[in-house]
């Protein structure tokens, strides 16, 4: 049975103040003491809304098999607790159900002949296991009363399977009455053409710090053609020097600074702040277990946590939410 249609207009919502927390979802990690300090902590700075990221790990780009509900992915019970917990503190959430490869392989690369070849690993075979996935995600996420659900994240090779998206979609509204998004990578923004299916455009904004304006610029001609609602559903810089240029890359080698964390918020913020259309963050990231405040100074990963960063994305989600 069809669920009731639900409101998908988040233009007339505030403003979407929010952190991505618990990646990558290993199993044990979540439901503990030191992930309700986390989630606590991460409350504590202005944020309104979580998603809550975890990982299916599959076993090469090539596999055909998601194999969520084994470790090291989270278990339905530790899904349902962070859920919980995060809305216990006022927040709504996104859930975030994402596929990872085992072999190091990023997930953009996961693909497969564009037509099946009898013998061959397919597409075909590859969608009814994430489908499996994603519908159990959005099973949960229903039960829960998760206000939003994304269905895929940084898939640059799937992007082009609109048909599969699309039924995939489509089966996920038969369960799950909230929001839909899908979290295309940087600079794909106008290369999805299936945005018409989502309520929710979102995007995982790791630009160079020098060029906001340009991407930007892209983006609200993609935002304006579809007449959708937008947000960055991943955002942000690691704590290191040289990150500012190269803010999507995790192992870039540098120093630990906060000083250039703050010049990448500030850009980006100050960037954003100027696009009426840009409705929010889901700042990366999170961790489902703190380092100590202590210890700021020295990490040198994305997680804002008592970092100069920390201080102006606190200021910056209360502003723009009590407006």
């Amino acid at each position: 049975m069809t669920l009731p249609p639900i409101r998908t207009d988040l233009r007339a919502d505030p403003f979407i103040a929010g952190m991505t927390w618990g990646w990558t979802g290993v199993r044990g990690t979540w439901a503990r003491p030191a992930a309700a300090d986390s989630m606590r902590a991460m409350a504590e700075h202005g944020v309104n809304w979580t998603a809550l990221a975890y990982a299916a790990v599959q076993d090469t780009a090539q596999s055909t098999e998601v194999p969520f509900r084994e470790a090291p992915t989270v278990t339905d019970d530790e899904i349902v607790w962070a859920i919980r917990e995060a809305k216990a503190h006022g927040l709504k959430v996104c859930l975030k159900p994402v596929v990872n490869v085992g072999d190091g392989t990023w997930r953009a690369y996961i693909g497969f002949f564009d037509w099946d070849v009898p013998g061959e690993p397919s597409w075909a075979e590859w969608f009814v296991s994430y489908r499996e996935f994603l519908l159990h995600a959005a099973r949960i996420a229903e039960a829960e009363g998760c206000e939003m659900l994304c269905v895929g994240c940084e898939m640059v090779r799937a992007d082009s399977r609109e048909e599969d998206w699309r039924s995939l979609i489509a089966a996920v509204r038969e369960v799950y009455s909230g929001l839909v998004t899908y979290n295309c990578d940087k600079y794909q923004e106008d290369h999805v053409r299936w945005w018409d299916a989502v309520d929710v455009i979102s995007s995982s904004g790791y630009y160079p710090i020098d060029r906001w304006e340009a991407e930007l610029d892209r983006i609200e001609q993609v935002v304006a053609a579809a007449d959708k609602p937008f947000f960055f559903m991943e955002a942000g810089c690691p704590s290191r020097t040289g990150s500012p240029a190269r803010p999507n890359d995790w192992s870039l080698p540098g120093f630990p600074s906060g000083e250039e964390q703050l010049r990448y918020y500030r850009a980006m913020f100050d960037a954003c702040e100027r696009r009426p259309w840009m409705r929010g963050f889901m700042l990366w990231d999170w961790p489902p277990r703190l380092y100590a405040a202590a210890d700021a100074a020295v990490n040198d990963d994305y997680c804002p946590y008592g970092k100069p960063a920390g201080d102006l994305m606190a200021r910056h989600y209360r502003e723009r939410t009590a407006s």
